[in-house]
């Protein structure tokens, strides 16, 4: 016997980094800037002016200068020229943005450091329970029924039927004779995804804004690529709520704005209301208490000493109101304050969904598994 044939286990091989290319090595770089600068190209490049004085990040082969110019031609930004008083004659101040191709590799980018590579799926994957004419096999069979699509069939089961019930010798296929596959549903999830953008997401030296932002881009990346079949809706909220769109994404900054969370439920809520797929969720990231909201004359009402009573109650009468409309919310608190805790371990109760008291190192992968596993449940 060769006892070199029946040898098996790990070859293990000396590492060979990956070899990057000037461009790449500083590409990467500057994806990172760019995000946190919300897409301000000079002040990016200001950064990056910074970082390779004291980390030589470029050689005399290939500059910064080098660097900007292959950007241009890879289509990752333009130069911009914007007209004084609309005049025509040459006159006008010019700039750099980014362009659709850069906003795409921002969220790609993000997907893959928080996510991991995914490969891309023609389908939505959210596996339920449920059995019926959906679009997996669920490897159990039944026989066949009237009704029932010919693909479903399976042809290897029907025809083991049809020799045990008839012979080789006289073969024949009778409708008794056919099987059936069940079939699993993948259900489809519309989610709204909340961002606190209020003045406390970069205060005390500490950039949450940031982190926030990638989960964003992150999470549109991975429902866009692999759950084609769902919706994700966007909305920011401080003093008041709006929603924005994905390629926004790279440029969102705080503002100097109170949290106006109720504002922000009532639009996420709006959003779902008009989506026709049963199951419906609601991610919230925030940082602070609610400390804002709208009066029904119109005027703002507005306390940051400690939980405001009239505020609060506010805020738990939505997530209730969630709850009847079979909506789960679930609160990502990248702040450990206890009283904050109190607060949304009732606003969590009231409207029976869940919460994530957590740092910013792991939000996104908190807010992937959770994403995954509603994925396979139907929500009612």
């Amino acid at each position: 016997m060769d006892i070199k044939a029946k040898r098996s286990g790990f070859v293990f091989t000396k590492h060979t980094p990956k070899t990057q290319t000037p461009f790449e090595r500083l590409f990467e770089v500057f994806q990172e800037l760019i995000t946190h600068t919300s897409g301000d190209f000079d002040e990016a490049m200001d950064w990056l002016e910074q970082l390779d004085k004291e980390y030589n990040l470029t050689t005399e082969d290939y500059t910064l200068e080098d660097f900007v110019q292959e950007l241009k031609d890879k289509g990752f930004i333009r130069e911009e020229i914007e007209l004084k008083n609309g005049s025509g004659n040459g006159d006008g101040e010019g700039g750099i943005s980014i362009t659709e191709k850069l906003e795409r590799s921002l969220r790609k980018r993000a997907l893959e450091q928080i996510f991991g590579k995914l490969k891309r799926s023609g389908a939505g994957n959210h596996k339920t329970k449920f059995t019926g004419r959906g679009d997996e096999q669920a490897g159990e069979f039944r026989n066949y029924q009237f009704g029932d699509r010919l693909e479903q069939i399976s042809m290897t089961e029907s025809l083991k039927n049809a020799q045990i019930n008839h012979g080789i010798d006289s073969f024949s296929l009778a409708e008794n004779d056919l099987v059936v596959e069940e079939t699993t549903y993948k259900a489809q999830m519309s989610t709204v995804l909340m961002i606190d953008i209020s003045h406390s997401m970069i205060l005390y030296g500490e950039d949450r804004i940031t982190p926030a932002k990638k989960v964003a881009m992150a999470l549109s990346e991975l429902i866009t690529t692999r759950y084609p079949k769902d919706t994700l809706d966007i909305l920011v909220f401080g003093n008041d709520a709006w929603p924005i769109k994905i390629k926004d994404l790279p440029y969102l900054n705080v503002g100097p704005y109170h949290t106006n969370t109720v504002a922000g439920l009532q639009l996420a809520m709006d959003m779902l209301r008009r989506k026709r797929n049963t199951n419906k969720q609601i991610f919230m990231i925030t940082d602070g208490k609610p400390s804002c909201m709208v009066l029904p004359d119109g005027r703002y009402y507005k306390n940051s000493n400690g939980l405001d009573p009239h505020i609060v109650n506010k805020c738990y009468s939505m997530a209730a109101q969630a709850r009847k409309l079979h909506i789960p919310i679930t609160t990502f608190m990248i702040a450990n304050d206890p009283y904050l805790q109190q607060f949304v371990d009732h606003f969590t109760a009231a409207n029976k969904g869940k919460a994530f008291y957590t740092g910013l190192q792991g939000l996104g992968e908190m807010i992937f598994t959770d994403y995954e596993t509603n994925r396979r449940k139907k929500l009612r």
